[in-house]
């Protein structure tokens, strides 16, 4: 769930974002769904059928890791007549590199900062006690 220092990571970070921001991570976190992400950031919007063409997966396999996109917010989908197309959800993909980058940043500056002793495991462990 959220983390206790959020606030002072990032300023108006709240528990609902992080959960929504793990959503999109967990998304984003399989092979085949970058592919199709890829995809579909070529295209202004691919037909499942397309999709499933460029892909060495099963058609009931795309169509699963597509609705796990959907569900994340990570792509649209639209049904047009007997076929479903898709295209990125561009605005979801820029507020997820604007969570992100102040993330990473604030990450790995206090990696950066913290002292050898602390990155053992047991002082991992001793430092969350």
């Amino acid at each position: 769930m959220g983390m206790s220092n959020n606030d002072a990571m990032s300023g108006a970070c709240t528990e609902v974002d992080d959960d929504l921001l793990a959503l999109r991570l967990r998304a984003l976190a399989h092979p085949a769904r970058l592919a199709i992400l890829r995809a579909l950031a070529v295209a202004d919007r691919c037909q499942c059928g397309q999709i499933v063409r460029g892909l060495t997966l099963a058609q009931s396999t795309v169509s699963q890791h597509l609705k796990v996109l959907k569900e994340a917010g990570l792509i649209t989908g639209t049904i047009e007549g007997p076929r479903s197309c898709y295209c990125l959800d561009r605005e979801t993909f820029a507020a997820l590199a604007r969570q992100l980058g102040p993330l990473l940043a604030h990450l790995a500056s206090e990696a950066a900062a913290a002292p050898d002793a602390v990155r053992s495991p047991d002082a991992r462990e001793d430092a969350l006690a």
